[in-house]
């Protein structure tokens, strides 16, 4: 039975809306300014209500009217993003699911010597083995392709641990069955695997979409084709594209557009994603 402690209670929530002020603040204030013109902004200290300025701001960022103010093509690179967040989504999981596959259910030489080499590159990101990773890129021709900006970002450790964590909570008498029934390894994987991998699939897609849609660092160094700009290189140029006064009411409207699609995802995906980091038994 659980203690009604009143004090408690209230300590809770205050540090849950204090946690929630701290984070909204900053998303507030985009939105705001997003609506006002440069003129406003630049006076003085950003104003915390709406201003009159909302419906042109955000036709101006979103259509070719983004020219005029020295601004890259926004429509561009935020379907870039897109790409590139939902090649690298799909690919880290069809890797790692098979990954996991092959070390729970196959029996090879040094198959637990694989694993963990794998699980051990989790303390080997893209920042630390960046200058190898573009030099291989490099070598290959694969600058300024997309290629070379999902493939070196497609292996993921952390799926490939999960998806094996789960395979080995898989009763065996379902293999067995599927054995006794004729089945194959992969219309094992195929037809009992998969469906019951769908809120941990669903899960990682919500973390492997948003990985993909924040990437900065790799395509700054891969990409100096403007036709394979993403969304973030794209916010760091709106600053520094313009000459004389930045249009901060521009940035603020695509920085909260930029928002957008991985709130989206959250919502519409919120149930398999409480639920694939929740449940431990099918």
């Amino acid at each position: 039975m659980v203690e009604n402690r009143p004090f408690l209670t209230f300590l809770t929530h205050a540090f849950l809306i204090l946690g929630f002020l701290v984070v909204a603040l900053p998303v507030y204030v985009a939105i705001m300014a997003s609506t006002h013109d440069v003129s406003t902004l630049m006076s003085g200290p950003v104003p915390l209500l709406p201003g009159s300025h909302f419906i042109e701001n955000y036709s101006t960022i979103l259509t070719s009217a983004a020219a005029a103010h020295g601004l890259p093509n926004y429509s561009h690179m935020a379907l870039n993003s897109l790409i590139m967040a939902l090649t690298i989504t799909a690919g880290k999981i069809a890797i790692s699911i098979l990954s996991a596959f092959a070390i729970v259910y196959f029996r090879f030489p040094f198959r637990l010597l694989a694993f963990w080499i794998i699980f051990v590159t989790l303390m080997l990101p893209v920042e630390v083995r960046i200058m190898p990773t573009y030099k291989i890129v490099a070598d290959l021709g694969m600058l300024n392709s997309w290629a070379g900006l999902t493939v070196p970002l497609i292996a993921s450790a952390t799926a490939t641990f999960l998806f094996r964590q789960f395979f080995m909570t898989v009763p065996d008498e379902l293999l067995e069955a599927a054995r006794v029934d004729g089945a194959g390894p992969m219309k094992f994987f195929r037809d009992i695997l998969l469906p019951l991998s769908r809120t941990n699939i669903g899960a990682l897609c919500v973390i492997l979409f948003i990985y993909g849609w924040v990437q900065y660092l790799w395509p700054l160094l891969v990409t100096t084709d403007p036709g394979y700009y993403t969304l973030m290189m794209g916010m760091k140029r709106m600053v520094t594209a313009q000459d004389g006064v930045i249009e901060w009411q521009l940035v603020m409207a695509g920085s909260v557009l930029a928002m957008l699609p991985p709130i989206l995802v959250v919502i519409f995906m919120q149930r398999l994603f409480i639920r694939g980091l929740t449940e431990t038994e099918k």
